[in-house]
């Protein structure tokens, strides 16, 4: 599944919204809590009566918060195609990290997709910038919002079905480090898919 199979999204990529999922923190446990207390992967096949219980919560089903640590496996850069939104802004970052200048990367690794810049992925589904030999970004530190943001998109958490299935095709979503309902709304408002 590549990052934009979600379909069109509104990316939220201001100074003050620099966001990265992999730098957030672990919530502290509280002194009677287990190391793995929170939602674990085991959450992810929560029922849908579960869910309907749970639609009418002033908070969110995931207010413990959610685990996820990147598996740095590739999967969430390719699959079928899609649309990975990219800014100016981002587009200028991306070319300095390759040391290209920024036309001759418009050119030649986006796309135009109703009037908005994609990155290019290539018919396999790949994204443009994953390096097939180590399966790894190769523009990681200037990725695009909607990279930084996985896997805590709105469409992923909406529902413990939805966060279900992204379990099922993200091996780090459901493990790992626990981040907190506050970083994972912010996250979820920067890239609204």
């Amino acid at each position: 599944m590549t990052l934009g199979q979600a379909g069109v999204a509104e990316c939220n990529n201001s100074p003050d919204r620099a966001i990265n999922c992999t730098e957030t923190t672990e919530v502290p446990n509280k002194p009677s809590q287990s190391a793995d207390a929170g939602p674990s992967r085991a959450d992810c096949h929560a029922t849908h009566d579960e869910q309907a219980g749970r639609a009418g919560d002033a908070e969110p089903w995931y207010a413990a918060g959610l685990p996820f640590t990147c598996s740095q496996c590739g999967d969430c850069c390719t699959g079928a195609p899609g649309a990975i939104w990219v800014t100016d802004d981002e587009l200028s970052a991306i070319a300095a990290e390759l040391g290209k200048p920024v036309g001759e990367v418009r050119l030649l690794d986006t796309k135009l997709i109703a009037g908005r810049w994609s990155l290019r992925d290539y018919p396999n589904g790949d994204c443009v910038y994953l390096d097939p030999a180590t399966r790894r970004c190769r523009v990681y530190s200037a990725r695009p919002i909607q990279c930084r943001t996985w896997p805590f998109w709105p469409s992923n958490i909406a529902t413990r079905d939805d966060w279900k299935r992204t379990c099922e095709i993200c091996p780090g979503s459901g493990e790992g480090a626990l981040h907190s309902l506050e970083v994972i709304q912010k996250q979820a408002a920067a890239c609204d898919i």
